[in-house]
């Protein structure tokens, strides 16, 4: 099947509309980060829509303007001391078409064009913290491409920022959910936290190419692996992963194989309804190559639900300061090699696949990067299907068809062994 020709026009800049009612917070005010705000490398995301809408590239950027209106730090920029400027610049923003039917290029999406990138492997400081491209399909279907400064905010708060977008695409103003993007009182803080460091194993070498695998989890084995354990979808999803992966790679048995995953505190830690920045925290679960390798899927699931039992006292111990993403909390893995360690990321049910422009929600969630720091998962909502899609950037190509077998048997024995 031939692959999709992709055209783009040039970027465009979307500003906050002055069409909107209310402003908050009002434009000028500078946002001070939080201790959750982290690195300023970009996230990317792929919504994919096979229902039409009507005149989809206007629909959507006249909607993105409106909800800029309410949402004006993401419009802003970062002012280099630890906060973001409410200027008013706005996001960039690229209409693009693509020769065939959506369904057929399903399959070869991440193959595509569809998300813009930002200059270098960090954002800057005079970047836009968005990035947007809406790319049209012969068959009416479309796929909205989403890069984010993760500065500006997590996964739940992006989400939160899309369906705020959908609603207004509808005809819903103002949003349903109120946006706040200071963290805590609602007022600026006298003294912005200075901006992280950038961790070493970020910097060591840079991003790496690893093989690119868009893998199904079905519904029934995450259903029974969850009856075996008491454990949540994304423990027992994580749980498969994190064994097929190390099993694949087959380590020495005594070789560090730690996993690490976030967890969204919004409750923990009290944050407004509504709150739209970052705030999660890091967890790692140590083990060894041969003790995953050798492990029921159950055990696995067990061990990842207990590191999420730990996070409350992972706070505490911060002494009010929320812990990096990336420190790995209370119980850290030992030393290891980049390509020890596995981080599994749950993107599920974040309000990706609630948005709404027009036609329902997406029918295809996904991760849309092809290079990464560490092995990495992330791991989707099932939308309309049947199972649970984990975009993966995780093994080296001598490990790559090891990974999917040992997946394919995990399936095909739908078992727990």
């Amino acid at each position: 099947m031939a692959r999709a020709v992709l055209t783009k026009s040039s970027p465009v800049v979307v500003v906050p509309s002055e069409s909107e009612q209310t402003t908050t917070p009002p434009a000028g005010n500078t946002i001070a980060l939080s201790s959750f705000d982290g690195m300023p490398f970009p996230m990317r995301l792929v919504l994919a829509f096979d229902r039409p809408i009507h005149e989809p590239v206007e629909t959507i950027k006249r909607a993105l303007s409106r909800t800029l209106h309410h949402y004006q730090p993401v419009a802003g920029r970062l002012d280099g001391q630890g906060g973001i400027a409410c200027t008013g610049e706005g996001v960039a923003f690229v209409a693009a078409s693509a020769s065939g039917a959506l369904d057929e290029a399903m399959a070869t999406l991440q193959q595509m064009d569809l998300t813009p990138r930002f200059p270098g492997v960090f954002c800057r400081d005079v970047d836009p913290l968005l990035l947007v491209q809406m790319t049209e399909f012969s068959c009416g279907g479309f796929v909205v491409g989403i890069t984010w400064n993760h500065l500006l905010a997590d996964g739940a708060g992006i989400g939160q920022f899309l369906c705020a977008v959908g609603e207004l695409a509808r005809g819903v103003s103002p949003p349903s959910v109120a946006p706040v993007r200071l963290f805590g009182t609602g007022t600026t803080r006298s003294g912005a936290s200075p901006r992280p460091q950038r961790s070493t194993v970020l910097d060591n070498n840079g991003p790496r190419y690893l093989v690119r695998h868009d893998v199904a989890v079905p519904l029934s084995l995450v259903s029974r692996i969850k009856g075996e354990s008491g454990c949540t979808a994304f423990e027992a999803v994580a749980a498969v992963i994190w064994r097929c992966r190390t099993r694949a790679v087959a380590s020495a048995a005594d070789t560090p194989a730690p996993l690490s995953f976030s967890r969204n505190v919004r409750a923990l830690v009290g944050a407004s309804a509504g709150y739209y920045g970052n705030c999660v925290v890091g967890q790692v679960v140590p083990a060894t190559s041969g003790a995953v390798a050798s492990s029921s899927i159950a055990d696995l699931a067990l061990l990842i639900r207990r590191a999420k039992e730990n996070v409350p006292d992972v706070l505490s111990s911060s002494d009010g300061e929320a812990a990096a993403p990336d420190d790995g909390g209370a119980q850290a893995a030992p030393p290891h090699q980049w390509y020890d360690g596995l981080s599994v990321i749950s993107w599920v049910y974040l309000g990706f696949e609630a948005a709404d422009f027009g036609g329902g929600g997406a029918a295809r969630v996904m991760w849309h990067e092809d290079r990464t720091f560490l092995p990495c998962c992330m791991v989707c909502s099932p939308c309309r299907g049947d199972a649970f899609n984990v975009s993966s950037l995780c093994v080296k190509p001598e490990h790559a068809e090891a990974f999917l077998q040992e997946l394919a048997n995990l399936i095909s024995h739908d078992g727990l062994a």
